[in-house]
């Protein structure tokens, strides 16, 4: 019997859905349920597959539906057409994935002012449908918590996070940098700790984690630094030292714009902080934030 001529002189992919349903669970009521269509909808379908290619794909009866030999043949290439047509749509969502959509990114000032504005430009113009929400936090735990909170798909944080329901890896090393008056000259040829600890220090607060980090580091070389004002705001504290009431230490990316007038020296022994980029672990995460990833990858690979 030849294979009959529909309107569109082909098989309905729907028709090969349902028979790849039916072969697999050998019964039609049992694959209706699996495609949430009716019983009346599989048959129908079965039936005219049937009656296109002139063929008969199964044998009825009261213990299901089985496959011919002929059937079983079909049923072969119907699983590879369904298969690449999923293939299809995956690619058509993951291109639409990248065609629109949001990524919001929870951050803290300085990588906010410095890292991101080339970053996101850099995103802009290969997505250009993409939105990005920057949100600007005070310290590194309320980054974590709108991560946690799904508040933020991408976090920046300091490394190393003592969370395991986040992901993180370090994106760049900032340097702890001490700044100091324009009328300040070392009394040796290098700079010292006793340069430093003489001077009015102007720091963040001690609560500020990121100022933990650095008088631990001074404790470990035998100085504790007296603090001659705490001031919260890093601009504020730059300011203070070019009018001459002081020095401070803070990492670099924290203090710039670093005026001419101010001194910058590294510490008589280096410090860092090494600040991470995060993800929730287990998230399913949009295309979106895996592009905007990649080229936080790149940028730190290059």
């Amino acid at each position: 019997m030849p294979v009959k001529a529909n309107p569109q002189n082909q098989m309905k992919l729907s028709q090969l859905r349902i028979l790849v349903a039916v072969a697999e669970h050998e019964n039609f009521t049992e694959a209706a349920l699996h495609l949430e269509i009716s019983q009346s909808a599989v048959s129908h379908a079965i039936a005219a597959l049937e009656d296109h290619l002139g063929v008969v794909l199964f044998l009825r009866g009261r213990h299901g539906a089985h496959l011919t030999p002929i059937g079983a043949e079909i049923v072969k290439h119907a699983r590879e057409i369904v298969h690449r047509a999923d293939q299809i749509s995956k690619a058509a969502e993951l291109a639409r994935g990248l065609q629109g959509g949001q990524v919001r990114i929870a951050s803290f000032r300085s990588v906010a002012t410095h890292l991101l504005p080339s970053v996101i430009a850099d995103f802009h113009q290969r997505f250009p449908a993409i939105a990005v929400s920057l949100t600007e936090h005070d310290d590194y735990p309320q980054v974590e918590q709108a991560l946690r909170e799904g508040r933020a798909d991408i976090g920046f944080t300091l490394i190393p996070v003592h969370d395991s329901d986040i992901a993180a890896w370090e994106i760049l090393r900032d340097e702890f940098v001490a700044l100091l008056p324009p009328s300040f000259h070392p009394k040796g040829e290098s700079f010292s700790w006793q340069d430093l600890v003489t001077q009015p220090l102007i720091m963040p607060p001690r609560s500020d984690l990121m100022m933990q980090q650095l008088h631990n580091h001074m404790e470990v070389q035998g100085y504790l630094l007296q603090i001659a004002y705490e001031v919260g705001t890093d601009a504020t504290i730059v300011s203070l030292v070019a009018q001459g009431l002081g020095a401070t230490i803070l990492p670099r990316l924290a203090a710039e714009p670093i005026p001419a007038a101010v001194q910058i020296y590294s510490l008589p022994v280096p410090l860092w902080r090494a600040i991470g980029v995060a993800v929730l672990a287990e998230a399913l995460h949009p295309p979106a934030v895996y592009a905007f990833l990649d080229i936080l990858k790149k940028r730190k690979a290059a």
